[in-house]
């Protein structure tokens, strides 16, 4: 199917690991909490597409919007990190589905779902985004930061653990909050 390999197949499997690495390293960095991510989908989101929407917090979709898992199809696998998202979204079963089948999830059944936040007409793609970036702007930026730590982490925790990361997290935005109480305007 591929033809002659790719040199980083021929060079061992050390070389093709590092390779797939660096790929989900591209996509792995929106998920850091330091800030929230939001991808806009129109038209079709395949394969490396999807899961770059899935590595993004939100997804604003135009009702044109299709998201396919082709891998499966090519006989590959997602390799980017869209896995495990995308069976917190939808939940395992779905997630097999979608992704065993490589069928295409409109833009109404991808917010029936949970896999869209927002389903807009495609000429109000843009400003929908911006409304939503404004919106997630609008508190301190600490406080959403933390927030966003918080539920990314909350899946690897114990409840109690979740609940001391909570404690512990709201003391650290008081003590912000207190320090900014000078008037400075710090939007921490």
């Amino acid at each position: 199917m591929f033809g002659t390999l790719p040199e980083q197949l021929t060079g061992g499997d050390s070389a093709f690991l590092d390779l797939i690495a660096s790929f989900q390293a591209g996509f792995t960095w929106l998920r850091r909490p330091d800030f929230i991510s939001v991808a806009a989908v129109q038209g079709h989101a395949i394969g490396a597409g999807f899961q770059l929407a899935l590595a993004c917090d939100l997804r604003v979709a135009a009702d044109d919007a299709q998201f396919t898992m082709a891998e499966t199809s090519l006989g590959l696998v997602p390799d980017l990190g869209g896995t495990q998202v995308l069976v917190d979204l939808v939940g395992y079963s779905r997630a097999l589905e979608i992704c065993a089948t490589g069928r295409r999830v409109g833009a109404a059944e991808a917010a029936a779902i949970g896999l869209a936040n927002l389903v807009v007409p495609g000429d109000a793609l843009g400003a929908a985004v911006d409304d939503l970036a404004a919106a997630l702007s609008a508190p301190p930026h600490g406080a959403t930061t933390m927030t966003k730590a918080l539920l990314l982490e909350s899946r690897g925790r114990s409840y109690a653990d979740q609940l001391l990361a909570e404690r512990t997290a709201q003391l650290t935005r008081i003590r912000a909050l207190a320090e900014d109480s000078d008037g400075s305007g710090s939007h921490s």
